[in-house]
């Protein structure tokens, strides 16, 4: 375990100085939180090194978590355990998941009279089918755009469409993350054999970027992967000069579902049990890295946060619960199995929280609720000052698994965090222990455990959104700044 983080002075003048209750709070008589809580559960949450010890516990010692896998059934018991290990009260939950394998992938640009031979750096998108054993041989065309490869025709029958694009930083992933999932059936609409995407990052090393695709019915499945920055310059370079062919093999298949579980958590209410706080992240990560920012990070936050909840004495006036889903990555199938196992009981979930934007520094507070809900809440954010977190911030809140709420209108909370370098690393193999800062996962561990406490503690609750017009899509991206993701 690391070891304590020190308290600034600054800090430690906030967490005796005891917020001004809300209004909402003077009919109940309430004085607001009492310096005690906060310094118990702010000051714990800094001090104690519990969700980096934690992380390194999933990270290093279990490893890959992909849905179906034995890394996600050992992650699914380390939960377990880890949750009764802190006396909170733990379930599990049963979820079928799809079960993709990757096996072995290699790619390179073939010899011609113009140039040499060069080896490609790629990753096969999950869900992708594999190539014949021998691989597929093809020229190489090159788009930027859905729309583009429609508009070239009979020019990309037979080839492999290379998706180019610009990502620079965290809020261009939504601008692009259309080509890894659609890209494949477009081309193959258009008679291509394959398809490679520029990997999805703001950084690199020559290390491709995996993710989610998956193929519309009824049209040819063509295998489909994702390659390095530097390649996709390489082919950019190659291409401007002349015909380019590429040799691809793909080893990937996906076999028959497998059973799994969403591990659920709560520390109960005092006085109104039937209300629900839930915490989210996902417990699955990719198969590749060992899933220490995506999402291991949201995970051991939300684990602590609970922790710290279940020693307060009293407990919060409503129960928080924690779920660590299972199957965001490539199915979103712990999310759904929620919704639809809770169904009865969402017009009582008063607020939900998804943590799944990497373990950077805490930045503040969004929502997605009714008209009134920062007024609620704002008054209660003091002791964030000093994290630089005592703030609402514009744009709305949401995530991946919590999306299967939108349409019983349960209130969103974001408790937002610096992700401006997550996609740096996100969903490659240097998703690692080592790129999470010990200090920022326990600041943004507190600012956490301090919002989950206000929104089961403050006397009114949050106002619920308006009914979305129709079934919501999953959130493309997690948050990297005060403006939303793009769809």
């Amino acid at each position: 375990m690391p070891s304590a983080l020190p308290l600034s002075a600054a800090l430690l003048s906030l967490l005796t100085a005891a917020p001004k209750a809300p209004a909402a709070a003077t009919a109940t008589k309430d004085s607001g939180p009492s310096q005690q809580v906060a310094g118990q559960l702010i000051g714990s949450a800094l001090t104690e090194g519990h969700a980096y010890a934690r992380l390194a516990e999933l990270t290093d010692g279990i490893g890959q978590r992909l849905s179906g896998s034995e890394g996600a059934e050992a992650a699914v018991q380390w939960a377990k355990k880890s949750f009764e290990a802190d006396g909170v009260k733990v379930w599990l939950e049963p979820v079928k998941v799809p079960r993709w394998v990757r096996g072995e992938e290699s790619a390179r640009v073939l010899a011609s009279e113009r140039i040499r031979s060069h080896p490609l750096s790629i990753m096969a998108l999950g869900g992708s089918v594999g190539t014949p054993a021998e691989g597929i041989t093809a020229e190489v065309i090159e788009a930027r755009s859905l729309d583009e490869v429609a508009a070239l025709g009979d020019k990309v029958k037979g080839k492999v469409v290379f998706f180019n694009h610009a990502m620079a930083e965290a809020a261009d992933y939504g601008k692009y993350a259309g080509l890894r999932t659609r890209g494949a059936s477009v081309a193959a609409k258009s008679g291509a054999v394959g398809m490679l995407v520029r990997s999805l990052a703001t950084a690199s090393l020559r290390s491709p970027h995996t993710g989610a695709m998956r193929y519309d019915e009824g049209v040819a499945q063509v295998p489909a992967a994702a390659v390095s920055v530097e390649d996709a310059e390489l082919l950019h370079r190659l291409l401007a000069s002349g015909p380019v062919k590429v040799e691809l093999k793909l080893g990937c298949q996906t076999l028959p579902d497998a059973d799994s579980f969403n591990v659920v958590a709560e520390v109960k209410g005092r006085e109104k049990p039937q209300e629900v706080v839930l915490l989210g992240a996902h417990l699955d990560s990719w198969d590749v890295g060992t899933g220490a920012h995506d999402d291991g990070a949201g995970v051991t936050m939300v684990m602590e946060t609970a922790r710290l909840l279940g020693k307060l004495k009293p407990a919060p006036r409503r129960t928080v619960r924690v779920v660590l889903f299972m199957n965001e990555e490539n199915g979103l199938r712990g999310g759904k199995a929620y919704a639809e196992a809770h169904a009865a009981e969402l017009t009582n979930h008063v607020a939900a929280i998804e943590m799944d934007s990497g373990g950077g520094r805490p930045l503040g507070v969004a929502f997605r609720a009714g008209a009134g809900a920062d007024e609620l809440v704002r008054p209660w954010l003091r002791p964030l000052e000093a994290l630089g977190a005592g703030k609402v911030l514009e744009g709305e809140a949401g995530g991946a698994d919590i999306s299967p709420l939108m349409p019983a209108r349960v209130p969103f909370v974001g408790v937002r965090v610096d992700s401006s370098r997550y996609f740096d690393v996100h969903h490659s193999q240097a998703d690692t222990l080592d790129k999470v800062d010990p200090k920022d996962l326990a600041q943004s561990t507190a600012a956490l455990a301090w919002v989950s406490y206000v929104l089961a503690e403050v006397p009114g609750v949050l106002p619920r959104p308006e009914a979305p017009p129709e079934a919501p899509k999953a959130p493309a991206a997690p948050v990297a700044s005060p403006k939303p993701a793009a769809p």
